[in-house]
């Protein structure tokens, strides 16, 4: 499955980080409690989020052959003062124009330590995309504001769950997603908007690593709604007991999967 063009992905993470900056000056209080994350306060969240842009430009700058450790980068953890919407906003400014002028320059087959075996700066431009696209989502619930995401990133989200859920069963021994094997079983997503990106997922969990393809076939169990709200309730940020989504058949089955697709 292709995924967007580079500059896509550039162009979405600017986008992106200036709609999350709208979130952290809309006077919301950065101290309540994000409700898919409640561990974590609004301004946690969004320092979290800052952070992960850095430390992904960090290696994407010096085309890090390994992993760098977080604690070496520098500004990840936000201004020193808590609290304050303003500094937290001049951070993710500068946060967000740091990371896409790296990725900008480096192109998307400059090689960079990565994972869920892609090693080039293109897999941090497109997993940069997607940690803001959700974590944005967390940040709008916390704030009772608006969600809504172009349809085809939306889409390309969804897609690049599915490949890291392979990639969790194909190389990590312990990780829930290995349990993910139900022979006989599959599960079916189905945006309903008109204007969805081929909105519709066909999942096979018949085999030790999952099988999946784009297409509108009949599965064990289905989650249907608007593209946005799959991608929510596909990510554990949207019951799915809510009025946006529709479960049809085995719910038990898709309940199985969220329990065990963790990541994110």
């Amino acid at each position: 499955m292709t995924s967007l063009p580079h500059d896509r992905y550039c162009d979405e993470i600017a986008h992106q980080v200036g709609l999350l900056r709208g979130v952290v000056t809309s006077g919301a209080d950065l101290s309540t409690t994000v409700p898919t994350c409640p561990d974590w306060s609004l301004e946690q969240l969004v320092r979290h989020t800052g952070g992960a842009l850095r430390w992904a430009e960090l290696m994407v700058r010096t085309r890090a052959e390994e992993e760098i450790d977080e604690e070496r980068v520098p500004g990840a953890g936000g201004p020193e003062a808590e609290g304050d919407a303003a500094a937290l906003d001049d951070w993710l400014a500068e946060t967000g124009e740091m990371l896409v002028g790296t990725l900008r320059e480096a192109g998307p087959d400059a090689g960079v330590w990565g994972w869920a075996g892609a090693h080039d700066a293109g897999f941090w431009a497109r997993r940069m995309t997607h940690e803001l696209t959700v974590h944005r989502a967390d940040a709008t619930l916390a704030a009772k504001l608006p969600y809504e995401v172009a349809p085809e990133v939306a889409a390309d989200a969804v897609d690049e769950w599915l490949q890291i859920v392979e990639c969790a069963q194909r190389t990590i021994p312990d990780d829930p997603a290995r349990e993910l094997h139900r022979p006989g079983s599959s599960i079916h997503l189905h945006a309903t908007d008109a204007d969805a990106v081929h909105g519709e997922w066909f999942i096979d969990l018949s085999d030790e690593v999952v099988a999946w393809r784009r297409g509108h076939e009949k599965a064990t169990v289905a989650l249907r709604g608007p593209l946005t709200a799959v991608l929510l309730a596909f990510y554990r940020r949207l019951p799915l007991d809510s009025p946006e989504v529709e479960v049809l058949g085995e719910r038990e089955l898709l309940e199985f999967w969220l329990e065990r697709a963790t990541f994110g």
